[in-house]
Order: C-alpha cells, then structure tokens, then sequence
C-alpha cells in the first residue's frame, strides 16, 4: 500500500489522535458499551471510525452494536467534511453532513474538553432476517455527551441557585462544590450543549448487514439486491413483502435496473469515452503476464498496446476488443445481439446511472455498478474504497502504477 500513501490515496484525509484525546474516544467507547482501546495513539475519519482500532479489535465495524446499531463518534470539529472510508451504510456521509450542518457550532463548543457519540436509531433493535432492511425508514440522530455533561450543567446551575438564597453564600460546603463543579467540567452556566435530536427519512440505500444489500425504492416496486448467497436464498423464501429480488450476480439484473429506468448504455456514445478507455485498458491489464515491458507502458503506449494485442490469445484479444469488433460488425447486420459479441463483464462495467436519477442516488447506483463490474479503477476508487484497496494488494507492480496514474489523472 505504499504506493497508495505515497501518492495520497490511502486514507490521506485521516486525522490523528494522541494525549487527551484518547481519554475523551475512550469514554465514548465506554458509553457505547465497547471496550477501550489501548492505543496511546490513532487516526479517525468523518465518523470516528479507526482503522488501527478496527486492526486492533480484529473487527471492522466495531463502533456497531450488531448490525442494526451503528454509532459515531465526535471529538473534534475537524471532523466536519471528512471522508467516511468504511461506510456502513450509503448514507453514512449525508448523516454527518446533517449533523454539522444542525449543530456545529454546539459541536465546536462541546468538542473543546468533552465528546459526544452519536446513536443512529431507526428503531430496530436487532436484524433477524434479510427483509428486515425493508423496516429502515425515519432514523433519530441521537446525542450524548461523556461525563453526563447535561447533566452536571443542571447540578451546577442548580448548586448557583442555591448559592444566591438567603445567606448562603457564606456557606463554605457550597463554596466546595461550586469550586470543584467548576474545576471539573468549567463554567457551564452559558455554554449551551444541548443538541436536539435530528430526523433522516432515508429512500435508497445500501446496507452491509446480511453480508451487503442495496435497497432500491420509488420504483414501481422496490428492489433489493443482495451481496451473499446465504442472505438472498432466504429473502426468496419469504413471501412477507411484494419486492423483487436478485443476487448480483444474476445477468438478469441488469436487465431489470434497465427496465426500470435505473441504469443506461449506448455503446456507440460510451466507446468515445474516457471511461471506456480506461475499462477497455483495465481488461487488457488483467490478461498480461509475463511482460518484457511494464505494463503502464504497455497500456499507455500505441504500439506497445498493439504488440502485446497480438501476443495474447485468441480469447482474450476477442474480449479486449469486443465492444469496437460489435459495433463494427453491427453496420452490416443490424439483427446481431450484443451478448453474442461483446464480453458480459465489459458490457456491464459501461453501464451507467439513468440521467433521470437525482445525484444521491446517481451515486448509489454507481456503487452497484461498480460491485457488479469492477473495471473501472477511477470509480471503483471513488464508490468502494476498501474493496479497491483489498485488489490493489493482488496486482503486479507496473499495473499498481498504471492504476495510480489512472486515478490521480482523474481527479
């Protein structure tokens, strides 16, 4: 991965968390009902989440309270507008932008010698079974700061009432507690940390309980999409809920995201794309092994793309050049059907979200995409982090530069 660090496109956004901090994220944990990390030192993104804590706990969505129960955690206001690398839910992100965007001000004055987790409670106490999803609909944002700070404020202003009554404010017990309320938690009589809680009606998303599900609505039905087997072999057996359902692996999804308007492609307008140059090299990219040249070099250079064209089986050269030999070939038959020609995997990854689709859920459809035909690198990068980083591992070294160049070139 040090190539990824090297070219900031590694958890780059990360903050570090040392001394004091590390109490107040403790506390949080404690709160939460987790154990403390040992870690003297870390990083946290937008979420509070921690990779060296997730390393350390040998457990990824550690800041969740089984799958129907993830939390946050704020310390710092740095927070805001931070990425979220390992998002649990695909509204994750609008979540934290709606809780600064509510409260940051409150965040900034609480943040200054306190923390505040965050409980994101759609009413669901525990996932039984995959349709369970189907129950996500209004989700509470719910705060609560360590050292029950509400709390102590209430007994401060409550110990200053008492102090101006009668003669009290010769009273030396008085004068003990103010004095240690205040050495303690500061003045609290003007800080205002109270934070309301805040609503989220969510529509589309993805989830990664039961293994990873994509939950499409407004559509003429909803449709679920489902990640691992053993989750969608029981959805198909419950007649709960009118839904349609589908593995991601079925070819006829997408078929079905078609139909509904959810996803297009034109071949003809894609091929003039730099997406299509990019999958097109990608997929040639995956058959090269062996190679007297690096092989950025081979996918960038003309004639070395050529040479090493007409090295490759038979197959391979086929499927590399799929789309440009269909196309070609369609002038003169226009009764050809794409399946007989072009490669699956290429045809899906040119896919993209219907133009009709608004921009959150344009998003979430390329996610989708993405995990369905993971062939573009720029956006593989951009909508599956973690999955990109776990196949960055797997590829040779000329391939990881190509891959660096190609996204950093994108931005």
């Amino acid at each position: 991965m040090n190539k990824l660090k090297k070219a900031n496109l590694y958890r780059s956004e990360l903050i570090p968390i040392s001394g004091k901090l590390v109490e107040r994220y403790n506390k949080c944990l404690v709160k939460l009902g987790f154990k403390p990390t040992k870690l003297t030192s870390f990083s946290i993104d937008g979420i509070g989440w921690s990779p060296e804590i997730a390393e350390e706990k040998n457990k990824i969505f550690y800041l969740n309270n089984g799958e129907a129960n993830p939390h946050a955690i704020l310390i710092t206001p740095l927070q805001k507008g931070l990425p979220i690398y390992n998002p649990y839910h695909s509204f994750d992100v609008e979540l934290m932008k709606l809780v600064f965007r509510t409260h940051e001000k409150k965040i900034q004055n609480i943040t200054r010698d306190s923390a505040i987790c965050i409980d994101f409670d759609q009413y669901i106490d525990v996932f039984y079974e995959p349709l369970d999803v189907l129950k996500y609909e209004e989700i509470i944002i719910k705060f609560h700061l360590i050292d029950n700070l509400q709390k102590a404020k209430k007994e401060q202003l409550k110990l200053i009432e008492t102090f101006k009554k009668d003669t009290n404010f010769i009273d030396e017990n008085i004068h003990q507690q103010l004095l240690a309320s205040a050495k303690k938690y500061g003045d609290l009589r003007n800080r205002n940390i109270t934070l309301d809680p805040i609503v989220y009606t969510s529509d589309s998303f993805y989830t990664k309980a039961f293994g990873g599900i994509y939950l499409l609505r407004n559509f003429i039905k909803p449709i679920l999409v489902f990640e691992e087997d053993e989750a969608y072999r029981e959805a198909i057996n419950d007649t709960t809920y009118d839904v349609l359902m589908f593995h991601i692996s079925q070819s006829e999804l997408i078929a079905q995201l078609k139909d509904h308007f959810i996803i297009e492609c034109n071949l003809s307008k894609e091929v003039k794309t730099d997406r299509y140059d990019r999958i097109k090299k990608f997929i040639f990219g995956e058959v090269l092994t062996d190679t007297q040249h690096p092989v950025s070099d081979i996918l960038e250079d003309k004639m070395l793309f050529k040479s090493y064209l007409n090295k490759i089986d038979i197959k391979s050269r086929k499927k590399v050049m799929s789309v440009e030999r269909y196309l070609e070939k369609k002038k003169s038959n226009s009764d050809l059907k794409i399946k007989d020609i072009v490669n699956q995997e290429f045809y899906f990854a040119l896919h993209k979200p219907h133009s009709s689709l608004r921009p959150h859920h344009q998003d979430l459809i390329w996610k989708l995409l993405i995990n369905i035909s993971s062939k573009d690198v720029l956006f593989w990068y951009w909508y599956d982090k973690e999955d990109f980083y776990k196949n960055f591992k797997t590829w040779q070294e000329t391939k990881k530069d190509w891959v660096i160049e190609t996204i950093v070139g994108g931005f």
